[in-house]
């Protein structure tokens, strides 16, 4: 199952690339800042922090030796995608923004949360 978590490493490194790249990826759906636009400096300097988080976060996944190390890189991501569900989540007063966030955050912490399981049977 390594290839499982492998993948999901992958695609987290590529989705924090772009969000450094390009802030608005992040901000926009997160409702932080216009959806077609920039964000404010301000905004797009800690989402250009959760970009480089998630990137290295999501490379350490993806090349981790199999046993602790891995295991260790997806409980990262877990933690950070359930950080991701409640702080993202409650900054915006839009609810169905909200609900969209803890969906997708939530959706990728219980996709960790299964690598990392299988991640730690014999």
């Amino acid at each position: 199952m390594s290839v499982f978590a492998r993948v999901l490493g992958a695609l987290t490194s590529a989705y924090g690339v772009a969000v450094v790249v390009r802030p608005s990826v992040l901000t926009g759906p997160a409702g932080l800042g216009p959806r077609d636009g920039d964000p404010s400096p301000q905004v797009a300097t800690l989402a250009r922090a959760v970009g480089v988080r998630d990137a290295v976060s999501g490379l350490a996944v993806a090349i981790a030796p199999r046993g602790p190390a891995m295991q260790v890189a997806l409980a990262v991501r877990v933690a950070a995608d359930i950080g991701d569900a409640v702080t993202l989540g409650t900054a915006t007063s839009d609810r169905d923004t909200a609900r969209k966030i803890v969906a997708v955050a939530g959706g990728w912490a219980a996709l960790n949360a299964l690598a990392l399981a299988t991640a730690r049977r014999p």
